[in-house]
């Protein structure tokens, strides 16, 4: 169990992170009415938490809705999230939309559940966020769910995409933002555990263990026992990219691209003159 101390030190990293990406990313302007998609898990109470704090310091004004949608899980405990959101004053509305029996109906046993539901939920959201008048919807994935659909992508769609941190609909009448893309997991999980969030079950995808998901993450995990900063590197990497150095070629011709640069061979050889005049500068100069 974390000190006082320790806990305040880790708020404090998790809202420099979150900040850090709503002002990369231009994610929160003035006025927003901001949708803050609520499951009753981790991530999203964390996203909540963290958004309504900033609300009260943040430079520009914006305010919050928590939705809550109950997809028909059976046994579904919806009334948790209702009474902790209310008994903190917090603005929060709860949807029953059965998706439960049509994601059951429609996915083959053994397959899973994810890309289905995922699309069923955010078509419900965009709804939901036209109804209350709100200007962006924010969902809670992390630094982690990023780099898990990266390599997911990678190595099984044969496209090199994560998550966008923005994300217009195709209609365009809806923004989406992930505040919490540069926020470790971990840490959401330290921090929720500490917050005593009532954590809600999943009773349709988290209950499918062999999700190519959860294998993606448990490889990293793996990896990340030999070298402790490998997540932290692939998010770095994600902020670093160098288009010339892949093979896309109508990306080389967007960005009317005629040759790679060899950086580090530049840099390299830049230093290297730089050392071989410096004599000859000194000489004139005296």
């Amino acid at each position: 169990m974390s000190t006082p101390q320790q806990h305040a030190r880790l708020e404090k990293r998790l809202a420099r992170a979150m900040s850090r990406a709503i002002e990369d990313f231009r994610m929160i302007a003035e006025g927003d009415r901001i949708l803050v998609a609520v499951s009753g898990g981790k991530d999203s109470y964390t996203l909540h938490h963290l958004l309504a704090s900033l609300a009260e310091r943040a430079p520009v004004s914006f305010s919050l809705v928590a939705v809550n949608i109950d997809q028909g899980h059976p046994g579904y405990p919806g009334h948790v999230l209702g009474e902790y959101m209310r008994g903190r004053g917090h603005d929060f509305r709860m949807f029953r939309e059965d998706t439960y029996s049509i994601v059951k109906e429609k996915v083959p046993e053994g397959k899973t559940y994810c890309s289905l539901c995922s699309r069923l939920r955010r078509g419900i959201l965009y709804r939901i966020a036209t109804e209350l008048g709100c200007s962006k919807i924010a969902l809670g994935h992390h630094r982690d769910d990023v780099l898990v659909t990266l390599l997911l992508n990678l190595f099984f769609s044969g496209q090199l995409k994560a998550m966008p941190p923005k994300l217009i609909s195709d209609d365009g009448n809806h923004v989406v933002i992930r505040p919490l893309v540069y926020c470790a997991e971990e840490d959401i999980r330290v921090y929720a555990a500490a917050q005593q969030f009532p954590i809600l079950p999943c009773d349709l995808c988290g209950s499918q263990e062999n999700l190519q998901r959860k294998v993606i993450s448990r490889l990293l995990g793996d990896l990340e026992k030999e070298h402790p900063t490998l997540r932290a590197n692939a998010l770095a990497a994600l902020m670093n990219v160098r288009p010339s150095h892949l093979l896309d070629a109508a990306l080389w011709q967007k960005l009317d691209l005629e040759v790679a640069r060899d950086d580090e061979e530049t840099e390299r050889a830049e230093r290297l003159l730089r050392l071989a005049i410096a004599p000859l500068r000194s000489a004139r100069s005296g």
